[in-house]
């Protein structure tokens, strides 16, 4: 779960896919507790958070916290929103980073020990073999515990370690507001 000492860690947070396990679970986050439980005695290299935005409106309930993500020492990955207009002719919206997370962790992959996926998306079990391939062993960090899964059986099988998030909400969790979005209390510090 924890970093060894002097292990090079990276934490790749699929942001709608955490939400969605926090959600099932009735529990918020606190990033600043994770980031202070995964820089333990490693090396945390880089806390990325991806999320898609919606662009053009005049409050988004996510800016908040990806100001404050991006203040307070992760890399935010960010790209719009698409809207498209499905075959029954309902307009939907599409904001999937699966390929920025799996770029960035190719990408860093030469410079970790340890990589930390935080999402129960099927699709990166493939992305997690080729990480595994390069020598860097992978935890994921998702629920069981929710009705239905967050975590898809694949995926959770391909990691090197499983994180059950209820088990992380001691060090990580806080009472849960009507926000949810996971900001420490004093907002910038």
């Amino acid at each position: 779960m924890t970093p060894n000492p002097g292990e090079r860690t990276a934490l790749f947070i699929d942001g709608a896919n955490l939400y969605s396990a926090a959600r099932a679970l009735n529990a918020d986050l606190d990033f600043r507790k994770l980031l202070e439980l995964y820089r333990g005695d490693g090396v945390l290299v880089r806390a990325y958070y991806y999320t898609a935005v919606v662009e053009g409106e005049e409050f988004s309930p996510l800016k908040p916290l990806v100001d404050w993500l991006d203040y307070n020492g992760f890399s935010v990955v960010t790209k719009p929103v698409k809207r498209f207009t499905d075959a029954e002719g309902r307009s939907r919206t599409k904001g999937n980073m699966d390929i920025e997370i799996a770029v960035d962790m190719l990408e860093l992959a030469p410079r970790l020990d340890h990589a930390v996926l935080f999402s129960g998306d099927g699709d990166f079990r493939r992305l997690v073999e080729a990480v595994q391939a390069k020598g860097v062993r992978v935890t994921v960090v998702s629920t069981l515990k929710s009705q239905p899964p967050q975590i898809a059986d694949e995926l959770r099988r391909q990691a090197d370690a499983f994180v059950e998030l209820a088990d992380l909400l001691p060090d990580i969790g806080r009472p849960r507001t009507s926000g949810g979005v996971g900001l420490p209390r004093d907002d910038r510090s």
